[in-house]
């Protein structure tokens, strides 16, 4: 009875998980070709599916491995450099480069857009290796500090890499590639990988090495190899992530690239869940919509039509702000722990919060007839 009752379960999942995935990709079909959503708000989809991306890439180092990584804007700055100035043609390249001219192999390179990621991805993965030996032998803020010490190295070596990356100028007209379907394409990707991972041995031993290195060690788990792995899986994702940004901005230059990116990302996977896939994914796109939603705090707003605030500048951050903390106070985990979403829990979720209700209003009433 019990098979019986798992199997039907596991088919019903089957079939929403199916369903879902048509709705998406019709919603997608909607959004590209009618233009369902606007420019505006697409682009903002757009966004949140980059940087979903690259959320995923720092949980897999700081949420399933458990190393504090904040070197994340470097690995993107490389994987943007990279994909833009494979992607941009040959005339617009030289136009931008006015003050030193372009190196002329730099100026004649060319790839399609699917190529030049992957070949981000690698050389940011490659810059990770490097990196990877002087600091994963350091452990907590000791490791945070000089991973966020090399991201701002990267950043500085892009600066002043003139005849490549133009310097502080920057690159400009970078193709739009990245439409919808490949933001989303790729995240679904990302995912899929990360869970593939999380179930074999692997993903095993990376988990085995959050929970406690020393035990990890005596069972043979190889701590620096499997450390160095993970930092680099991380730094290739966040390389293609660092792409797919490039192309959706359209402009990049080094300051775009600074340690506030990286607070940006670990917020996102902070808000999800560290050691949560689908927290990530959440929080990657409650973040960067409600952060465009509360745009209108900024130009002054009414309360009932009667009460008129005037523009504040900031006061949309200030009260994203504050929702971020209340949310982190009353759960302090994240949205989801290391939870992963499943169609059974959606389900028992309304069940869950009814008798957390029931309790609180047990223990209430209990404490009520004590002072009584």
């Amino acid at each position: 009875m019990k098979s019986n009752s798992s199997n039907k379960k596991m088919g019903l999942s089957t079939i929403l998980t199916i369903a879902s995935l048509i709705g998406i990709v019709v919603l997608l079909y909607m959004i590209d070709q009618h233009g369902f959503l606007g420019s505006y708000w697409t682009r903002v989809l757009r966004l949140s599916g980059v940087y979903a991306i690259s959320a995923l890439s720092m949980n897999l180092v700081n949420g399933f491995t458990g190393q504090f990584s904040l070197g994340h804007a470097g690995f993107m700055a490389i994987g943007a450099y990279v994909t833009s100035l494979l992607i941009i043609p040959t005339p617009n390249k030289a136009i931008q480069y006015y003050v030193t001219p372009v190196l002329d192999f730099v100026g004649k390179m060319h790839a399609p857009f699917w190529l030049a990621l992957i070949l981000g991805g690698l050389l940011a993965a490659i810059a990770a290796f490097f990196i990877g030996f002087p600091v994963l032998r350091l452990k907590g803020d000791y490791l945070a500090i000089a991973t966020l010490g090399f991201s701002e190295i990267i950043r500085i070596f892009i600066t002043n890499l003139i005849p490549i990356t133009n310097g502080p100028m920057g690159l400009k007209n970078i193709p739009a590639s990245a439409n919808i379907w490949w933001t989303t394409g790729i995240c679904t990707l990302t995912v899929v990988f990360m869970l593939r991972l999380m179930d074999t041995s692997y993903g095993r031993a990376i988990k085995a090495i959050r929970d406690d290195e020393t035990a990890a060690e005596a069972m043979g788990i190889s701590l620096f190899r499997h450390k160095m792995m993970a930092f680099m899986m991380g730094a290739f994702f966040a390389g293609v992530s660092g792409g797919l940004i490039a192309s959706v901005v359209g402009t990049i230059n080094p300051g775009f690239f600074r340690f506030t990116l990286a607070y940006e990302i670990l917020l996102i996977v902070v808000l999800g869940g560290l050691g949560s896939i689908t927290g990530s994914v959440v929080g990657a796109f409650v973040l960067t919509i409600s952060r465009e939603w509360l745009r209108f705090l900024d130009n002054g707003f009414s309360i009932l039509g009667i009460i008129k605030v005037p523009p504040i500048a900031g006061m949309r951050m200030l009260f994203f702000s504050v929702l971020l903390m209340i949310v982190i106070l009353y759960s302090r985990r994240g949205l989801f722990g290391s939870n992963e979403f499943t169609w059974a829990g959606l389900f028992a979720f309304p069940g869950k919060w009814k008798n957390k209700a029931a309790n609180l209003f047990d223990s209430a009433k209990q404490k009520a007839g004590r002072k009584k």
